[in-house]
Formats: C-alpha cells, sequence, structure tokens
C-alpha cells in the first residue's frame, strides 16, 4: 500500500475492451503522482483491491461490494449499460424456459455476471439450476451444461460465431425486468489510500475521466484498436462502445444498488451495500 507523497500507487486495468474507452489515454508518465498499472481480468483485479496489493482499480461491481468497507468509488466512472450490454451473455441449445432448472457452467472470470444470472434465474425467470464453474470456452461449456455465461470479449467473439444457438443478453433482461441500468464495473479507492493520497486520487480520477470524454469524443482509435486485437468490423465496435454507459449517475447508482439488494436478499452477499463515492474535500480544505 502506498504512504503520502513516497509509494507508487499500483492501479488495475481491465483487459476486456468494454473499457477501453476510460483507459485509452490515460498515461501515467503524464501524471505528477507515480502510479503503476498492473493489467489483468477483472477476478485478478477483484482479488487484487480486497488484498490490498492493488490501490485504486476498475473492478467488478460485486467484487466491490464483497469489500465496500474497505472501499470508496470513483466518481462519473463505470461500465454500464441501459439494456443489452452485448458482452454478458447466456448461449444454450435450447430456449431460456427450457434450461431454467438444468445445468449452466459459469465463466470464470467475473464476479458481477454471475451473480447477475443467480438473481435472474431465481427471481425474475423462478428457476433453480445447478451451477458449476468452467475456463471460459463455450464449446466446452456446452459439452458438459445446458448454457454457459461467457463475458467480455470471450462473449463477443462467440456472439459472432453462434449461429443455431439461443444468446440471451443479461443487461436486456435486468432492464426488461427492473425498468433499471446495470452497472457491471467501477473505480474503486481503498479508503486507507484515499485518505493518505487525496492529492493522487483527485489527479487518477481527473485523468480517467480526461480520457473518457476524449475516448467517447472520437471514438475512431479505440474502434481500431479494438478491430486489429480482437477482429470484427468498424460498425460493430462503434455500436458496441456508443451503447455502453461510462459515466455513473444517479440513474446508475439506483440500479447498483437495487443489484445490491437482490443479492442480499438470496444471501449472495452478506450485508445490504449503498454505494459510497470518494470525493476530493481537498478542494474544501484549500477554501478553509
Amino acid at each position: 500500500m502506498s504512504t503520502p507523497d513516497t509509494e507508487t500507487i499500483t492501479i488495475g486495468k481491465i483487459k476486456y475492451t468494454n473499457a477501453w474507452p476510460i483507459f485509452h489515454y490515460f498515461n501515467p508518465s503524464e501524471l505528477v503522482h507515480p502510479v503503476e498499472m498492473i493489467s489483468k481480468v477483472p477476478a485478478e483485479l477483484n482479488r487484487g483491491m480486497l488484498n490490498g496489493s492493488l490501490d485504486v482499480s476498475a473492478m467488478s461491481s460485486f467484487a466491490y461490494a464483497s469489500g465496500s468497507e474497505e472501499m470508496l468509488l470513483l466518481p462519473d466512472l463505470s461500465v454500464s449499460a441501459d439494456g443489452p450490454v452485448q458482452s454478458i451473455l447466456l448461449f444454450s441449445h435450447k430456449p431460456l424456459d427450457e434450461i431454467k432448472n438444468g445445468t449452466i457452467a459459469l465463466t470464470n472470470t467475473s464476479a458481477t455476471s454471475v451473480n447477475l444470472l443467480k438473481i435472474l434465474m431465481q427471481k425474475a425467470w423462478e428457476g433453480q439450476p445447478s451451477y458449476f464453474d468452467c475456463e471460459p470456452d463455450l464449446d466446452l461449456m456446452l459439452e458438459q451444461a445446458d448454457a454457459g455465461l461467457l463475458i467480455g470479449d470471450h462473449a463477443i467473439k462467440a456472439s459472432w460465431r453462434q449461429e443455431g444457438l439461443y444468446v440471451t443478453d443479461l443487461g436486456e433482461e435486468w432492464k426488461r425486468w427492473t425498468g433499471y441500468s446495470m452497472t457491471f464495473a467501477v473505480w474503486a479507492v481503498r479508503r486507507a489510500v484515499a485518505a493518505q493520497n487525496p492529492d493522487a486520487v483527485a489527479e487518477i480520477t481527473a485523468a480517467f475521466c480526461a480520457s473518457k470524454q476524449r475516448s467517447l469524443a472520437d471514438l475512431t482509435p479505440v474502434v481500431s484498436e479494438a478491430c486489429s486485437e480482437i477482429g470484427g468490423l468498424p460498425d460493430y465496435w462503434e455500436r458496441y462502445f456508443t451503447n455502453l454507459c461510462y459515466d455513473f449517475g444517479e440513474k446508475e447508482q439506483r440500479g447498483l444498488e437495487l443489484y445490491f439488494q437482490y443479492a442480499h436478499e438470496l444471501g449472495l452477499l452478506d450485508r445490504r451495500v449503498k454505494p459510497l463515492l470518494w470525493s476530493d474535500n481537498t478542494l474544501t480544505r484549500v477554501k478553509e
């Protein structure tokens, strides 16, 4: 963990494309405060924030809830969807109604989507399937289960070749059932780090927000990178990034709080969680 003005702050970066607009123009070398970027899949970033090896990170919303007593959320930053998300997908050979009491293979790369599926299955669709964790390989999943849940780039690639499969978009289903948007990832800071390094956290937050705004003003570079690294056509990626919401306003916060409420009701969370935002009180100190 970092200490004031001495240690480097470690920042976790999600590898998945859905977070690229927030990270694309974020350049650690341009910051006054020293930082180190660590790029991993969400599950590894989640562990880093929970065990304290990361100071600031993009992370799964559910993982934030699990460790919310030690963390605060950075304002104006998320990966959310007010409807279809296009990269949190349940694939099956049969319609949803025929597999809701069957066997489902779950991706082992994120917690938010797994628990969203469990909430939808039990509360919205009145299903009681059995689950098991699996590597994010759709062919392997469907050899062993009635359905497979994939997220991120694995889901996107599978959706391009899903001929003959039923595909259920969890963002779309959440919106249809609740009327709310769904926040899949948030940006969090450990409370001790925020208390010790408020100026650094303010600078990091501002740099992320600036990167987001610059990316969304012209998605061409991000789209080009996605085509080069993941594949697909520019039109697909333009629609994909435009469809997502990268803000974390009142609407996104209400939807996330409802998700946490349902997770608690099903015993997935051991307590009620209300998202709490970090605020830059350095401005208050200056005025005083």
